[in-house]
């Protein structure tokens, strides 16, 4: 019997995946781990090997296709196979190609596969009757039920687009506007696409298809903003000791290894310890449930040639400088050469964003949900400071953009915070002596 091709699980979080591109097409011969397709999420691209040798009979989901994950993409075995029971609900390939030992054939439709469709190595995936009582369990993915209780959806009625008929943020999304399942959300007011069309200048332009990881992060940039009530606050520190700290590092002996430290890292480490004493915000919440965590994974945003990408700083809260500006490091070079990996991906308990290399002083980050803080680092400029004499001096400060979920976080807490934070940043030093 063919094998199947299934579409990799990446993390607990992630529901789907963007095939990018395929290496093999139908017909080829493949060798059992050897690179068949590349998929991305939301985070990262990641390859697919052949799970068999063989031959490569047929694609089910073409380039650009947005694929549950645990589904059949593709099918592997010997020439003139049945692969009937491979195909997503026994329909036609979506593929324009299928290898039966002969020229490929002209291309065909696919008719559109059931909800409950998803198969795992050729036999269905789980399904209402695979479980008893299960007509009494709700199938859903955490990110579903979070956003259905933010907009009042229940749960119950909805038909889930996921492996097993699993209902699926997309799926809420569909209610929430009247929609079917997979329609893409527009505005209530907004103009239709005919419309829009209509309505667009005249003149020279370029279009540019927003697909694969963009699209996917649009689509979590737009939910973090409808589910969740955000309060962003503005502060300063004294960047002095950032400053002075700074020059020692350059001028250090190279054996210690600190001459690459940047001021960017000496943030993080001031933000991993700032958190220790303000748990409020170092916290996840979901489904009504805020889970307050005593260790800090710190997450670090790094812009990338393919869009904004999160690394996780595991337990930043017990590593010394050095150790945080290494791993902040090497996961950010991961993140721009393709190579990290999916669980460096996921587990952030709080979120830090830095725009000051381009100038920015400060602006209002987004919520990684279901985060509940996020801290946005801008530029180091001359500030003005009120002396007891009355006297006005400029000292260099560096701007705090903290954004908070003021669904389970006020601005009181979120404001000590960011005066605690401005404390430690001010006096670095004794930070460091801790």
């Amino acid at each position: 019997m063919a094998t199947p091709v299934i579409m990799p699980k990446q993390g607990q979080s992630v529901e789907s995946c963007v095939i990018v591109g395929w290496k093999k097409r139908p017909g080829d011969a493949v060798k059992t781990g050897e690179v068949i397709c590349e998929v991305e999420t939301d985070k990262a691209t990641f390859e697919v090997e052949s799970p068999a040798e063989g031959t490569l009979l047929a694609i089910f989901h073409e380039a650009g296709s947005d694929v549950p994950v645990l589904a059949t993409i593709a099918a592997i075995g010997a020439p003139g196979e049945n692969l009937d029971g491979l195909r997503p609900g026994g329909a036609a390939p979506a593929s324009s190609e299928e290898y039966r030992g002969r020229p490929a054939a002209a291309p065909r439709s696919a008719a559109p596969a059931p909800a409950n469709s998803a198969e795992y190595g050729g036999r269905p995936a789980f399904t209402a009757a695979a479980e008893p009582a299960a007509q009494f369990k709700i199938m859903a993915s955490p990110r579903a039920k979070a956003l259905a209780t933010a907009r009042g959806i229940t749960l119950a009625g909805l038909r889930g687009s996921g492996p097993g008929g699993r209902i699926i943020e997309r799926d809420v999304k569909a209610a929430v506007t009247g929609g079917v399942a997979g329609a893409p959300m527009e505005p209530r007011g907004s103009p239709g696409p005919q419309q829009a069309a209509a309505a667009a200048p005249a003149g020279d332009f370029t279009e540019i298809k927003v697909t694969g990881i963009r699209k996917l992060i649009s689509e979590r940039m737009l939910a973090s903003l409808q589910t969740t009530a955000q309060l962003t606050l503005n502060a300063g520190a004294d960047a002095r000791s950032l400053q002075s700290m700074r020059r020692k590092f350059k001028e250090s002996a190279e054996a210690l290894g600190l001459r690459d430290i940047t001021v960017n890292d000496m943030v993080l480490f001031a933000v991993s310890r700032t958190l220790l004493s303000h748990p409020e915000l170092n916290a996840l919440y979901a489904a009504d449930s805020l889970r307050r965590y005593t260790a800090v994974h710190l997450a670090f945003a790094v812009d990338t040639p393919r869009g904004l990408m999160v690394h996780v700083i595991r337990n930043a809260h017990s590593l010394r400088l050095r150790e945080i500006a290494q791993e902040a490091r090497r996961l950010a070079e991961g993140c721009r050469s393709g190579g990290v990996t999916p669980d460096e991906l996921a587990g952030g308990t709080f979120t830090v964003t830095n725009l000051g290399a381009l100038g920015v002083q400060s602006f209002t980050p987004i919520l990684n949900v279901p985060q509940v803080g996020i801290l946005g680092v801008g530029s180091i400029v001359p500030g003005p400071v009120l002396a007891p004499d009355g006297s006005v001096s400029f000292i260099p400060q560096i701007g705090l953009s903290l954004t908070v979920n003021h669904q389970v976080v006020d601005g009181a807490p979120g404001a000590r915070f960011l005066q605690t934070l401005a404390d430690d940043i001010a006096r670095f030093d004794l930070l460091l002596a801790r």
